[in-house]
């Protein structure tokens, strides 16, 4: 409890602040107004009658097919450049120059290229999600001590036991690292995903732009504190789920 106490004291300042008049509502709403709008978000929807579950819904699963595309890919290549250094010298130098260019700028070559729906909104967070795996999996092989891998040769191991049986087991902590940043950026990465369009009208980025639209701050503060809290349970949830394997331990 003592952990969430720094923050609690905020809310109450937060709250305290607005009710003085500190900050006008238009401005910065208070956590009431907050939690009014949630509410409303549940029974009314934004706009009315798109109610919150589904916006949680569509991003979701925007987010798990960006997330899940970025692990399929980027996992096998970072093991790979892990253990073949000449996979490493191969997409080094591509990976170096695309990594610094942000998600934000691949919107309008990805409405191009994809067209205005989930196929664009799904690769702007599959861009943000697969640096993190990608780079965090190909350090946790390096960083794997030669002495395991001596030890396997001389007990004859193949070359396929040692890879699935010292490289990937033993880089495992670093590719969970990297499975929750990218996890953590997918999410980032969601509004600005859903910039690109969305058909269906739902996810949670789209509800928020609406919601700016018609000058809603209680509302959009209530859809960013609702990616939050979606985002800081599924970070539990990888932990949870890396704590239950532990092979290193």
């Amino acid at each position: 409890m003592g952990r969430y106490l720094p923050l609690l004291l905020l809310i109450c300042l937060w709250q305290l602040l607005c009710s003085l008049g500190f900050f006008p509502s238009y401005v910065l709403p208070s956590p009431i107004e907050i939690i009014n709008a949630f509410q409303a978000l549940l029974t009314i929807g934004m706009p009315p009658g798109h109610l919150l579950y589904n916006h949680v819904l569509y991003s979701l699963y925007r987010v798990g097919l960006g997330f899940s595309l970025a692990c399929v890919l980027g996992i096998p290549l970072g093991l790979l450049m892990g253990w073949f250094p000449q996979f490493y010298r191969l997409f080094s130098p591509i990976i170096e120059l695309v990594r610094p260019i942000p998600p934000l700028a691949w919107i309008p070559i990805a409405i191009v290229w994809l067209g205005i729906g989930i196929r664009s909104a799904v690769f702007i967070i599959f861009l943000g999600a697969f640096f993190p795996v990608l780079l965090n999996t190909a350090s946790g092989v390096l960083s794997i001590n030669p002495i395991l891998v001596d030890a396997a040769k001389t007990l004859n191991a193949t070359q396929k036991d040692i890879f699935f049986k010292v490289l990937v087991p033993g880089s495992l902590p670093s590719i969970f690292v990297g499975m929750r940043i990218g996890m953590g950026v997918a999410w980032m990465t969601l509004v600005a995903a859903e910039f690109t369009g969305v058909k269906e009208g739902y996810g949670l980025g789209f509800m928020i732009m609406t919601a700016r639209d018609i000058q809603r701050p209680d509302e959009i503060l209530a859809g960013m504190c609702i990616i939050g809290m979606i985002g800081f349970t599924i970070d539990w949830l990888l932990r949870r789920w890396e704590s239950s394997i532990k092979p290193w331990e």
